[in-house]
């Protein structure tokens, strides 16, 4: 008998620990681009005619460089955003730099997104395309493309800004508020079609003052697909935090403070570890 406890005493520590290893949050790298060079930007400071941009960082490495510097770290499920026109090329660059390696989104749409996906990119990212101009959410439009491309091949990006109504998915580089709030029926109704969420808190974007921690909560006790949450991450603490008010579910993206944007708050190398805890 005291045997038998011992061993299911083993086995449920076996099968908490197992159960702990499918939820770590983990850091996803990535690529902004903003006429055709990797750059770190303030999200609410990005508009159609330039305006009031604000810009914490530009790299005179190419985006090829960073995608080679995520693959030799195999980094894995990080994404390239297109902020804005001019920026194809250098798109392309990275996605044969490593190919099927990262993410693509900016400017997706129907008539695209196959072709990205030729190109190498991994996934694609949609947000825009999903709504009509005025911002309503075009259900219609997310089934064609999840049937076009494969759900599997299908990242729906839910970036919002704060809101009466919690939190509001903004459209055109953040500036558009949409008709679609984040609760836990709008995230069941899009996991449907889609394998990831990709969610940029946008107020706080690119201010390195610390994530949106009940956006986070509110993401990891929904849980039912992966999701990367991008916005105001400033030292590891922000990670560490992340894991916690998510309970795992929830990855990373760190830009502004990570080293190799010019930040001070993380390095790549910190991050790196990280990821290979156990």
């Amino acid at each position: 008998m005291l045997g038998n406890l011992h061993l299911a005493s083993h086995l449920g520590k076996c099968s908490l620990s197992l159960e702990l290893s499918k939820h770590m949050t983990q850091f996803k790298p990535c690529i902004d681009l903003h006429e055709g060079k990797v750059k770190q930007i303030v999200g609410g400071t990005l508009s159609d005619d330039g305006t009031g941009l604000k810009e914490n960082f530009t790299s005179d490495k190419s985006s090829a460089d960073f995608a080679k510097l995520y693959r030799d770290h195999n980094l894995t499920g990080g994404h390239i955003i297109q902020l804005g026109p001019g920026n194809k090329e250098a798109a392309h660059a990275a996605l044969s730099a490593w190919p099927n390696g990262m993410q693509l989104g900016g400017g997706v749409t129907i008539d695209n997104a196959a072709s990205w996906i030729e190109a190498g990119a991994s996934h694609v990212i949609v947000t825009s395309w999903l709504f009509s101009p005025d911002g309503k959410f075009l259900t219609d439009r997310l089934k064609q493309l999840s049937s076009e491309i494969g759900k599997d091949r299908l990242i729906v990006d839910l970036s919002c800004r704060r809101t009466q109504q919690g939190w509001t998915v903004a459209m055109n580089r953040w500036q558009t508020l949409t008709d679609l709030n984040i609760t836990t029926d709008t995230l069941d109704q899009i996991a449907d079609y889609c394998d990831e969420f990709l969610i940029h808190a946008a107020d706080v974007e690119g201010m390195c003052g610390g994530v949106d921690l009940e956006l986070v909560e509110m993401l990891g006790n929904w849980g039912k697909i992966p999701m990367t949450y991008a916005g105001g991450a400033a030292t590891i603490k922000d990670v560490q935090q992340t894991q916690e008010r998510s309970q795992g579910k929830v990855d990373i993206t760190v830009g502004s403070a990570l080293d190799i944007f010019g930040g001070t708050g993380m390095t790549l190398d910190e991050l790196v570890q990280w990821n290979q805890r156990s």
